[in-house]
């Protein structure tokens, strides 16, 4: 089967090779040409731009950063969507705003061609070990016939509904839930900080009580390392939890937890650690709590 695939980052590219060696023809693009080197090392095809790697695809996966994104890759200049043959089945796997998806089917539809809104959970160890949560919604038939590509990626893979848009909101739902849990875990490991209480010691009694949560055992001992691998950066939820208030505005659904959080997050992206690991929230935390020296008169 011939698989187009664009965005070969953290994710994208450990998704883009377990399709490879479960023998599928896939054709990637990526601005990065590491990534690119990544892939045919892998045993795909490094395509020279996203038209290219969509031209004869019959699944065209889209691992990119939002639904503006996506809209453009298929639609802006030079047209992926052109590329496809009537048929061809578009997974859009981006994290975007339910009504995005709902445009998308229905632009691609105008095509022939079909749209699974299809966006995962499991960060980077999830993309590598094939064991993504996967939210998909689509027809029923189009689904099933992206199984195929799915359940290569996905272990957890949900038919959330027929419509586009289902997937998107479980998606936001999830978002919402891990950005408020790493920003409370933040708030936590911080406040025993500033304590002085040791926050390892807090972490370890925690994890095994009633407040761990899995946020709090993954990030946890991010946030108390100098300068963690970065595994998703803060800007990541910057981006989420933004789109998680738009919809809430657009619905006008108070979401105050989110709001509190996304704070904090800008905050930390704001104060210049946008591209650090997200458990680095903690930073705008130390900040905000930061006690002013003394000085004697």
């Amino acid at each position: 089967m011939k698989i187009g695939f664009v965005g070969l980052g953290a994710m994208g590219l450990p998704m883009a090779v377990n399709l490879v060696k479960a023998g599928h023809d896939v054709s990637g693009f990526d601005f990065n040409p590491a990534a690119l080197g990544k892939l045919t090392g892998g045993g795909g095809r490094a395509a020279a731009s996203a038209t290219e790697a969509a031209a004869g695809a019959d699944f065209f996966v889209l691992m990119v950063v939002n639904g503006d994104q996506a809209h453009d890759v298929l639609f802006g200049a030079g047209g992926a969507a052109d590329a496809l043959p009537p048929g061809a089945c578009v997974i859009a796997s981006c994290t975007q705003q339910p009504a995005q998806a709902r445009a998308l089917g229905e632009a691609l539809a105008g095509r022939q061609l079909a749209l699974v809104d299809a966006p995962v959970s499991g960060g980077v160890a999830g993309a590598e070990g094939g064991s993504l949560t996967i939210m998909a919604s689509a027809p029923a038939h189009v689904f099933e016939r992206a199984r195929a590509v799915l359940d290569v990626v996905g272990k957890n893979v949900f038919h959330v509904g027929e419509e586009h848009g289902a997937g998107s909101t479980a998606k936001l739902i999830n978002q919402l839930l891990c950005g408020v849990h790493i920003a409370a875990a933040a708030e936590a490991l911080q406040l025993a900080e500033a304590a002085g209480v040791n926050p390892k010691s807090v972490f370890d009694i925690v994890s095994v009580s009633a407040a761990s949560s899995w946020m709090l055992h993954d990030r946890g001992p991010r946030m108390l390392e100098a300068t963690p691998e970065v595994r998703s950066a803060v800007d990541i939820f910057v981006k989420d939890l933004g789109i998680v208030l738009d919809h809430g505005r657009a619905a006008r659904h108070g979401l105050p937890l989110s709001a509190a959080a996304h704070q904090m997050f800008l905050a930390a992206s704001g104060a210049g650690h946008g591209k650090a690991d997200d458990s680095q929230v903690i930073r705008a935390y130390r900040s905000l709590n930061s006690k002013p020296s003394s000085t004697g008169n």
